[in-house]
């Protein structure tokens, strides 16, 4: 990258919640607790399907990757926002804020990838049991895994370097973090290759694994529905809802922010959804997988068992 590519824009300022100026006390407490609930919700994920030996399987192998992912993506964005709201820093260099871009793309989209392998692995778990272990073996699942990650890093690294050859002509970021839009807003001239490369891969991260696992949950139903014993069904069904529900709500607030016209949008709102994807989301996998799953509520039951035993 040649550095005429750069402007004299080193630095950027956040303005994110300065609407906000009287809360920011209680929205640091708020953010914080969140944030304290989501590290230690992923963690315990993490670590008891590491020590049950029932949850070594290809859906919780895919499980603790995610919440493994998520804790990174949130740990990329929330410490700074709160630093932020607390006065500390509510400026970022250059190097920094591509750096942030770069791994807060990079953990998103990989989180959008394995959700849809999740549901590939659902599918094929349902729709076609009796070969599931041979499918589904370690091996590919490890392909599966390391394929989803270094996609999503790599195209992060396109967006990020897309966005960061542009000259900046201005330095305040509408935002509590250097996203895609609101850098976008601050350059000079936009051309229309960003914009194109920028709907490729939205269409690539969002519309393609959402049409995906469409379609799989299409099948999964159409095979559940052939169930007869209703025991049976709720038993099919209850493997599948935790992971449906994460991904409504994921794909749901992803496709709200990166597919509202620039004409509708307007800071605050832009921002509450912001909050919603960068601070609830990370929250629902331990909360969602941690309530409506019975055999990760086992293997705590279990884990907490053997610590009071000891």
């Amino acid at each position: 990258m040649k550095r005429t590519n750069f402007t004299g824009v080193r630095e950027f300022v956040f303005q994110g919640f300065s609407n906000y100026q009287e809360f920011h006390l209680t929205l640091f407490v708020v953010f914080f607790a969140l944030y304290l609930l989501t590290l230690a919700g992923n963690v315990i994920i993490v670590t008891i399907i590491r020590i049950d030996q029932h949850l070594h399987t290809p859906m919780y192998f895919f499980l603790s990757v995610l919440s493994t992912s998520e804790t990174f993506y949130s740990l990329v964005i929330i410490p700074r926002m709160l630093g932020s709201l607390v006065g500390l820093s509510q400026t970022i260099s250059l190097e920094c804020c591509g750096t942030q871009l770069y791994f807060f793309l990079g953990f998103g989209i990989t989180n959008c990838l394995l959700l849809a392998v999740m549901g590939y692995d659902r599918y094929v778990a349902i729709c076609n049991p009796l070969r599931y272990t041979i499918i589904m073996n370690w091996r590919v699942c490890t392909i599966l895994a390391s394929s989803v990650c270094a996609t999503g890093f790599l195209l992060s690294l396109v967006q990020a370097v897309s966005i960061f050859r542009l000259p900046f002509c201005n330095s305040l970021i509408e935002h509590f973090f250097c996203d895609v839009r609101p850098m976008l807003n601050l350059a000079c001239e936009v051309p229309v290759v960003n914009d194109i490369l920028t709907l490729v891969l939205t269409l690539l991260v969002i519309t393609a694994p959402a049409t995906f696992l469409f379609i799989s949950y299409a099948l999964i139903i159409s095979t559940i529905l052939k169930i007869a014993s209703a025991d049976g069904w709720k038993k099919t069904f209850a493997t599948c809802s935790s992971h449906l529900t994460v991904v409504v709500i994921h794909y749901g607030c992803a496709s709200i922010v990166y597919f509202k016209p620039k004409s509708e949008s307007t800071r605050d709102q832009d921002q509450m959804i912001s909050v919603t994807y960068t601070v609830i989301t990370p929250l629902l996998n331990p909360v969602v997988y941690s309530l409506r799953n019975k055999e990760v509520q086992d293997a705590l039951r279990k884990v907490m068992g053997r610590k009071s035993l000891s």
